[in-house]
């Protein structure tokens, strides 16, 4: 029987948004302490443990056969992967940075000065796709110091909510890439291993369908019906039910979380009433 390994970080900010998807999958891990590789009971897949920049090469080589990394990391380290599903969390950007009392955003600020980032492969692309010649300083770890210490003139590295940068004196001026986390495979996969894959895959679009979703339940005069329906941003078509208050009846429906509050103006103002608003923990499309 064929066994689909997955690769997950050992630790990081991958390692629990991770373990969260595996379970909203209704895939349970027997997580041992300090273990590397452990067994899934109810879906035929095994979970190794890895350190975050090896995940690729392992990928690459076919040692595990699927992982879930950043993006981000994959474009520096340049590996023949494929992405296959992008999974809408940890979401950043790989940006370039200086001293907050440098005023310009121009990149042109970087031409013939020293960076020092921990990405030089997406850095020097950048760098040769806007023609701009600088003094790439490669760091493992705590790039923000590097001005500071006087290393470097400015940074490349990843930022989420940029307070990293503030603490430090830095502030972002160019967004080189922007990056999430994505579910990766490799191209040695056997015909049995793209089977399991596909079944897993599917679990994914229907747990991230439903946390983009909300189910919707509201009460609407009968001869406003029509324009209610017309409002919804629909499957197919709203479920209406009759209200033992004649002239009322009650719709069912399912609105995006992005088009929330856009729709629930429109709806009162088209005469909905009582509205009820219910996150969904799975969508089966």
């Amino acid at each position: 029987m064929s066994i689909l390994k997955i690769a997950i970080q050992k630790s990081g900010r991958l390692y629990e948004e991770s373990l969260q998807l595996l379970k909203d999958c209704g895939i349970f891990v027997n997580n041992g302490k300090d273990q590397l590789k452990v067994s899934v009971d109810n879906f035929p897949m095994e979970i190794m443990y890895l350190r975050n920049s090896d995940i690729p090469q392992y990928l690459e080589d076919g040692v595990v056969d699927i992982a879930i990394v950043g993006e981000n990391l994959l474009v520096e380290k340049q590996k023949k992967i494929e992405i296959v599903q992008p999974l809408g969390f940890s979401k950043c950007r790989v940006s370039l940075a200086v001293p907050k009392e440098i005023e310009t955003d121009d990149l042109s600020y970087f031409q013939g000065r020293k960076i020092a980032t921990s990405y030089p492969n997406t850095l020097k692309n950048f760098l040769d796709k806007n023609n701009i010649s600088a003094d790439i300083h490669v760091i493992s770890g705590s790039v923000e110091i590097a001005p500071n210490i006087g290393l470097a003139d400015g940074i490349c590295d990843i930022v989420s909510s940029g307070s990293t940068l503030f603490k430090n004196g830095l502030r972002e001026t160019v967004t080189i890439l922007t990056s999430e986390a994505v579910l990766a495979k490799t191209f040695k996969l056997d015909d049995g291993k793209t089977r399991i894959l596909e079944k897993f895959i599917f679990r994914i679009k229907a747990v991230l369908k439903a946390k983009n979703s909300k189910y919707i339940l509201m009460n609407v005069p009968d001869d406003k019906i029509g324009e209610v329906s017309k409002a919804l941003p629909v499957l197919k078509s709203p479920t209406v039910i009759p209200l033992a208050e004649e002239g009322w009846s009650s719709i069912h429906s399912v609105i995006d979380e992005a088009r929330f509050w856009e729709v629930i103006d429109e709806l009162k103002d088209k005469g909905a009433q009582d509205i009820l608003i219910i996150p969904i923990d799975k969508m089966v499309i």
